[in-house]
């Protein structure tokens, strides 16, 4: 059985590379992703905060220097909640995709919810990236002819 899903993605104008970095850095989770807004820290070398539904673990599984920022998010229940989110090149810029499932349980308003979520939490990551790191130049781009 499969859950349903919603593939998430943000042109972004900054290189793979740089995209990775800053979003691949726990450190940088509470600048972009709202339900991390409060605040994370270090404890025995793993990454903890405080989010609205209690103390939870951030753990990237990697490896971020390819553009895979999966990570996996342990609830104050224990329950581990599988994010998976990738970065490719988008000619000189970069696509992120999150993919976003509706888990067993969830209701139709709580996917819409998570979904309009995630779609924030991409933007902030387009102006946390623009603050940071010089944008990709934007050339014009070349006319296409279609031919059947």
């Amino acid at each position: 059985m499969t859950w349903p899903v919603v593939h998430i993605s943000r042109s972004l104008d900054h290189d793979v590379a740089a995209v990775s970095s800053v979003a691949g850095n726990p450190a940088n989770l509470p600048a972009w992703a709202a339900g991390l807004s409060s605040g994370i820290r270090q404890e025995d070398g793993r990454w903890i905060t405080d989010s609205p539904m209690g103390v939870v673990e951030v753990a990237f599984t990697g490896p971020v220097e390819l553009g895979i920022l999966d990570h996996d998010v342990t609830l104050p229940d224990g329950s581990v909640v599988r994010n998976s989110f990738r970065v490719v090149a988008n000619d000189q810029g970069t696509e992120a995709i999150f993919t976003l499932f509706r888990r067993d349980g969830m209701s139709e308003a709580d996917f819409q919810s998570d979904a309009d979520a995630v779609r924030s939490d991409l933007d902030r990551l387009a102006v946390l990236l623009d603050k940071r790191l010089p944008r990709i130049r934007q050339g014009n781009p070349s006319p296409r002819s279609v031919s059947d």
